[in-house]
């Protein structure tokens, strides 16, 4: 069996990534979704809620399925809540900046959020987070 090259191996690790954030994103749009739709938050608030909830799904699903990273939970939890962080900025931004200054509907707004913290989270957690 010949390896695998290095191209095709981040090919299937971003596959894999990208499958664990669909998981993760119906956990964040079902909360998101859910509490603005229910009257009980504005948009912007609701897509944090539903960051923290997508999370921690993504946390337990990249570490086994997407990184098999052997890197212990001490090291590998506080790397992926600091790459996290970032992410959870950037989504307070873009979404205050869709909705509020430009009065954007949420899920477009969202969609495009999500885009760019997937890029972000994917290669910040392969190279620093579970490397």
């Amino acid at each position: 069996m010949t390896a695998l090259s290095p191209l095709h191996r981040l090919s299937r690790q971003f596959t894999a990534f990208f499958g664990v954030g669909m998981v993760a994103a119906v956990v964040h749009y079902g909360l998101l979704i859910g509490l603005v739709e229910g009257g009980a938050l504005h948009p912007v608030p609701a897509t944090l809620a539903g960051y923290v909830a997508g999370g921690a799904v993504s946390y337990v699903l990249n570490r086994r399925h997407t990184y098999a990273s052997n890197r212990p939970h001490r090291e590998a939890t506080w790397r992926f809540a600091a790459v996290a962080f970032v992410g959870f900025l950037v989504t307070w931004f873009l979404m205050h900046a869709f909705t509020v200054w430009l009065s954007a509907p949420y899920l477009p707004a969202q969609i495009v959020t999500t885009g760019v913290v997937m890029l972000w989270s994917f290669i910040a957690h392969k190279i620093w987070t579970f490397a």
